[in-house]
């Protein structure tokens, strides 16, 4: 406020002095164009050889005077000098009009003096016509002007910074209030919300963009929260089952089935290892963007590979036509097969599909029967994966929050089924990474559960560069 309100003064300053300077300026121009007519009419009378004695002049503040080449005086105006010339002949150009300044006294009149030379006569008797005018008026008027700017200039300076003042605080007043909202909910580490002013203007716009993200902030604190007690809880179970058969088998002593224990020891090991694997997976997927221009991946020899681990029960491949091909990752593609086949495996009485087809947007909507679902612009911009058990299936209620983090329905949590509830989140992530969708449907024979899995289709011109 005081840094504009110093630009300000300095400013007007500024414009007074230039203000004053062209005052000057433009009233000297005119004196020296009166004193110029004056000096050209009289010229022209000296040309034509009809001076008079006196030389008329109007007003009291203008002397004449007609001076030859030896400096003598020829004629004068009434209050005008008659010996003594009003410029000394040295100083003046007879070839040229001249403007001068001559001490006051030199002309009598009040000072200063402007004095202006114009040549007249003939070339055997060339004479200078000066006329002198006083500069009293020119300077009273830029003294008045110069007073009046001395006196309004603070008053005007005081009356705009009270007006800047009162408009930059009812300006900055919400501002203000941000300010105050945000060290309220730092000082209790606590939800809360800035206060929105009323006026739809920038400041406004600000406050709701600052609450949407402090709500962004909170559900992710919520989210982080509830992550890390679930991780927690669950590296709890494994580590308390590996605790309690060391502390049995230490009491027991000579009587510890050792290789008991140690198979024991190992099954907890095992799902300890894949629980910090999965937890480290999630939290790479949240610190990377998804990697752009990966791929292709031809979709059958994927599907045929992955099969390939589950002997029993057999998993059968539905292979496409042709090859499919889409972008993505190989790992990351892999490790979505293999978690839903593991999955399909685990609650499947003993038939699980894996399949590849290609698919049109509309063929897709109807397969996935699901409204809302991802699916891009264009015939074939997507290929369809699906992979189907005979299971018991998910209710309908059930499939979107299993897809969540640590989401295990009653029957997927016994401790051997080696469940966490991170491979469907797992899944969801990389697909979306993938640039698809998953979706969870009724299996064809109404029992059971499909997931449909929905990849962007690479045409196979373009996956052979």
């Amino acid at each position: 406020m005081a840094l504009g309100v110093f630009g300000l003064t300095i400013g007007l300053a500024l414009g007074g002095v230039v203000l004053l300077g062209a005052l000057g300026f433009v009233l000297q121009r005119t004196v020296d164009t009166e004193a110029f007519r004056t000096a050209d009419a009289v010229a022209l009378l000296a040309d034509e050889d009809a001076l008079p004695d006196p030389l008329p002049v109007a007003g009291g503040q203008v002397r004449v005077q007609v001076i030859d080449g030896q400096g003598r005086i020829r004629a004068a105006s009434i209050d005008a000098d008659r010996l003594v010339p009003m410029v000394r002949p040295e100083r003046l150009n007879r070839d040229g009009r001249q403007r001068l300044e001559v001490p006051a006294e030199r002309v009598g009149l009040v000072g200063p003096v402007r004095v202006v030379a114009v040549p007249a006569g003939t070339a055997a008797d060339p004479l200078t016509v000066l006329v002198a005018r006083s500069m009293a008026d020119v300077r009273h008027s830029t003294h008045v002007v110069r007073t009046i700017l001395l006196v309004a200039f603070p008053l005007l300076v005081a009356a705009l910074a009270g007006v800047a003042w009162r408009v930059v605080g009812a300006t900055l007043r919400p501002v203000e209030a941000l300010r105050r909202g945000a060290e309220e909910i730092t000082g209790r580490a606590g939800t809360g919300r800035l206060p929105v002013p009323a006026s739809a203007d920038e400041i406004h716009r600000l406050a709701v963009t600052l609450n949407g993200m402090l709500d962004r902030l909170e559900s992710a604190r919520v989210r982080q929260r509830a992550f890390v007690s679930d991780a927690a809880h669950e590296l709890r179970s494994p580590l308390t089952n590996i605790r309690t058969e060391l502390e049995v088998a230490q009491r027991l002593a000579d009587r510890t089935d050792w290789t008991a224990v140690t198979a024991n020891l190992l099954a907890d090991t095992d799902r300890l290892s894949r629980l910090v694997d999965d937890l480290l997976l999630l939290a790479r997927l949240d610190e990377t963007p998804p990697a752009r221009g990966t791929g292709p991946v031809e979709l059958g020899a994927l599907l045929t590979e992955v099969a390939a681990r589950y002997p029993s029960p057999p998993v059968r491949v539905v292979l496409p036509a042709g090859p499919l091909w889409t972008v993505g990752t190989v790992e990351e593609l892999r490790r979505v097969l293999a978690n839903l086949v593991d999955n399909a495996v685990r609650h499947a009485h003993g038939s699980v599909v894996l399949a590849a087809e290609a698919t049109t947007t509309a063929t897709a909507a109807r397969a996935t029967a699901t409204v809302g679902s991802t699916v891009g612009p264009g015939v074939g911009a997507y290929h369809l994966v699906t992979v189907t058990d005979d299971g018991p299936g998910i209710p309908v209620a059930d499939r979107e929050r299993v897809l969540d983090r640590f989401t295990r329905l009653d029957d997927g949590r016994a401790r051997d089924d080696g469940g966490a509830g991170l491979g469907l989140a797992i899944v969801r992530e990389l697909v979306r990474r993938a640039g698809g969708s998953i979706t969870l449907t009724d299996a064809p024979q109404q029992r059971g559960l499909r997931v449909c899995l929905l990849l962007p289709a690479i045409p196979a011109e373009d996956s052979k560069g």
